[in-house]
Order: structure tokens, then C-alpha cells, then sequence
């Protein structure tokens, strides 16, 4: 953990201008000053004269259950973020994002470790027509996808969205990206009482050129993917909820042997104060890492679904969701592999976006033979 902390001041320092010019002048102005040796006071005297803005998110569990039929027990930390973002220049911003996960593998095994899940610089661009607040990143940016997914559905505490936990893709690379909402933000009190991510009265719109390995991964092609998404919402006064999603890639698998890999997705999501529905189509041949091959290295063609709800009760800071999801391989030469996957739960939502979940996961194969069975017990914290 120590190791962790000054790994973080490290880059605070690198991340912030060298002068302290107006640190002596807001130092004067707060009263009844922490201790001086403090870790409290040196994070806080690096960090507040830069207005540099801080937040987190941890997902803290145990959970217990057979995976192929072998029994686990098991307390960990499934993942953490901690988020340093700081304005360089007027429209001019950036993100610095370590990401905390236990290795599982190597000399290392057990240990907490901590690698970059986004390190980029943002630039805020006029508002053009129908295209509003558009942005434009670059360096370890958010592929156009899974970042959406997750600010409707919201329990990613419980585990992989679909396409992750079939190895599809991941959330964020190296490259470059553009997004845009359209056609201004919707209302405060919608965006209070229901969903202020992705805003756009008529829907958003993301697109990016990456490496296509994700940002854990070492390049090992010279091929670079296409990857975008866009949404619409045809019905803001009505149906302000209702939106129709596409996201789509092109490119090849993160192999020295070239791999196809496409991906095709259509979403419809639904938000209500008290109710989110989604639904996912996927179809597609291969994936990022280029390892959904045949014996000839001839990519998989895959198919699936996946339908997730959550109701939301209004007297009490509670929801209950659930989800199925179905994956399966295009049948041919007599191939026919399937995975189906339910997960029931209870949540209570309290500070923030924090929450504690228990729920029950279960996934089968086409021949009904067990490949997980577990209940968790899983608390996010955001700060």
C-alpha cells in the first residue's frame, strides 16, 4: 500500500506545474490547519493550490460457490480506481486513472497491483450545429462502447458487462477519440432524477482509431481498429428515457498473425426514475486479443444476447436486477459451443453511487453442464 500511495504522488507531481506561486496565499486562508506531518496534509498541499479534482471507485467482495464443480471461498478487492483530473488550459484538460487489481499470475500472484486504465489529454471543442459540448482525447482514452454501457447499466460491482465476460473487448486503449451529444443536453430534472451521463436530447455519438490490443496489452500489429458508436433518443419529450443504440469495430486481433475481428451491436436501453430495461444484440467474427480462432486460426463467428433490468424502489434506497445473457458460436462443421449466464441480486444504494449488492450468478454450457455457481456479497464505493 505504501508502494501504491507515493506511486500516486509520483504522478500527482509529474502531473502539476512546477511553480507554487498561490500556495502560500491559500494556505493562509484555511483555518485550524491539519498536522504538518500528516499524509493528509502533504496529498492535500500538492494537490488543492492546482485544483486538481479527485475521485474514486472501489469494488470490495467476497463471494463463495464451485467454478467447473471445484468449491471457493474468497475475500478481495475486484478492482479500484482513482481518478486525478486537472484543466491545463482553458478548454484544455486531462485524466490521469491508475487501476488497482489483484495479480494472478507470475511472481507476483496475490499481490495488489496498480496500471494506468486512462491517461489522457482532453481538448473541449464550440458547440457546431446540431453537435454539441464535442470532445476530442488522446493517449489512453475510453473506447466508444463499454463506458456507455456502464452509465446505464450500473452494476458493474457484480462483475464483467457482457461483452467483457466474453472476451469481446475491453473498455479503454491506446488511441485517439471523438464524441459528441446531439442536439444539446436534456432537461436538469432529468438528468437529476433519472441519468445525467451521455445527456444528449437526440442522442451521442463516439468514434475512435485505437491499437485494438486494450490498455493492458502491448501492441502487436501495426493494424489499428475502428471503433464507434452512436445513439439516438427519437422521442426526448415523451419517451425521454428510449434510446436505440449502434456500436460497431473493424480491425484485427492483437496477433502477429492477422486475425479478423468484427463486432456488430444493436442496444435499446429504457430509463424511468424507477425502472432501466437494456437489451443486447451481438454478432461478430473473432475479438481484440485474436484468440477466438479455430484450430486453423480461421476466427470465430459468435452470436448473443444479453437482457438486463432494474427496479428501483421509490420508498427506500433499494433495486432489485437481473440479467441473462446467452453467447453462443455459429454452428459449423457440427460446432456448436453456448454459454448462458443469469444473475439475480439485491442492492442498496447509499453516499454517491456507492452501493452494497448481494446476488447469485450461475452459467451453464449448451449441455447443461455447470461452469459457475457462486453468491456474492460485493460493496462499491465512490468518493
Amino acid at each position: 500500500m505504501r508502494t501504491f500511495l507515493f506511486s500516486c504522488l509520483a504522478m500527482l507531481c509529474a502531473f502539476l506545474p512546477a511553480t507554487r506561486s498561490a500556495s502560500s496565499a491559500a494556505a493562509t486562508t484555511r483555518p485550524d490547519p491539519p498536522n504538518q506531518d500528516s499524509l493528509r496534509m502533504i496529498v492535500r498541499e500538492l494537490i488543492d493550490p492546482y485544483g486538481v479534482d479527485i475521485s474514486g471507485q472501489f469494488f470490495i467482495a467476497f463471494e463463495a460457490g464451485k467454478d467447473y464443480q471445484e468449491p471457493f471461498s474468497d475475500f478481495f478487492i475486484n478492482r479500484g480506481y482513482i481518478n486525478f483530473r486537472k484543466e491545463l488550459l482553458p478548454g484544455i484538460s486531462g485524466r490521469i486513472t491508475p487501476d488497482i487489481s489483484v495479480d494472478r499470475e507470475g511472481d507476483g500472484e496475490g499481490d495488489l497491483e496498480m496500471r494506468l486504465k486512462y491517461c489522457y489529454v482532453r481538448a473541449d471543442l464550440p458547440d457546431l450545429g446540431v453537435f454539441s459540448e464535442p470532445k476530442l482525447e488522446f493517449g489512453l482514452v475510453a473506447r466508444p462502447w463499454l463506458g456507455f454501457e456502464q452509465k446505464i447499466n450500473r452494476f458493474r460491482v457484480q462483475g464483467y458487462m457482457f461483452l467483457e465476460h466474453n472476451g469481446i473487448l475491453n473498455s479503454a486503449d491506446f488511441g485517439a477519440s471523438a464524441m459528441t451529444l446531439l442536439g444539446g443536453e436534456m432537461p436538469e430534472q432529468y438528468q437529476r432524477e433519472v441519468n445525467s451521463s451521455w445527456p444528449g436530447t437526440y442522442g451521442s455519438i463516439a468514434v475512435g482509431v485505437f491499437n485494438g490490443g486494450g490498455y493492458h496489452a502491448i501492441e502487436s500489429n501495426i493494424n489499428k481498429t475502428l471503433e464507434g458508436r452512436i445513439t439516438l433518443r427519437p422521442l426526448p419529450a415523451l419517451l425521454p428515457g428510449l434510446q436505440f443504440t449502434y456500436s460497431g469495430v473493424t480491425g484485427k486481433g492483437n496477433r502477429e498473425i492477422p486475425i479478423d475481428w468484427t463486432m456488430h451491436l444493436g442496444f435499446i436501453s429504457f430509463e424511468h426514475r424507477y425502472l432501466v430495461f437494456t437489451g443486447t444484440y451481438f454478432s461478430g467474427t473473432g475479438d481484440f486479443r485474436g484468440s477466438a480462432v479455430d484450430p486453423l486460426h480461421i476466427p470465430i463467428e459468435q452470436e448473443g444476447f444479453s437482457l438486463f433490468t432494474e427496479l428501483r424502489i421509490d420508498a427506500l434506497p433499494v433495486s432489485i436486477i437481473g440479467r441473462f445473457d446467452r453467447m453462443r458460436d455459429i454452428p459449423e462443421f457440427g460446432r456448436n459451443k453456448r454459454t448462458d449466464r443469469i444473475i439475480a441480486g439485491i442492492a442498496y444504494h447509499f453516499a454517491h453511487s456507492s452501493k452494497v449488492l448481494v446476488d447469485y450468478e450461475r452459467a451453464e454450457d449448451e449441455h447443461g453442464t455447470l461452469l459457475l455457481d457462486v453468491a456474492k456479497l460485493s460493496v462499491e464505493f465512490d468518493f
